[in-house]
């Protein structure tokens, strides 16, 4: 039996694999929804983790959520979302709520390039 820590480095591996193959965005959701071993241990830690935060059912299959500080941070930002945020703030905590899904690059790249373009770096 894997402790919690194998189980979660074992999901970041599995993903990682995928990313260096060069998966990414949909690419990169897909093989994770085909692999397996992958789900069953997302699952598993899914069930666990869910039962001491509630999470509502779009976001059990949006964000990945595989460790109890994934639920810590979800749950702030959702606490955080509810509440009029300036426009910079907003887009902060949308930014970190990004990384809870499987392609979090992605959006980092994006705000990134918004940066580069903002200050006509090239």
């Amino acid at each position: 039996m894997q402790n919690k820590n194998q189980k979660i480095s074992l999901l970041q591996s599995i993903g990682d694999f995928y990313y260096n193959l060069g998966y990414e965005g949909d690419k990169l959701n897909n093989a994770l929804k085909k692999d397996k071993v992958y789900q069953k241990l997302l699952q598993a830690k899914k069930q666990k983790i869910t039962k001491s935060f509630k999470v509502s059912a779009s976001d059990k299959i949006k964000f990945v959520l595989s460790t109890d500080t994934d639920l810590e941070i979800l749950n702030q930002c959702n606490l955080l979302i509810k509440k009029e945020l300036s426009k910079d703030n907003r887009e902060l905590v949308e930014l970190i709520k990004s990384q809870l899904l499987d392609d979090w690059r992605t959006p980092l790249l994006k705000s990134l390039n918004a940066l580069l373009k903002q200050y006509k770096i090239k």
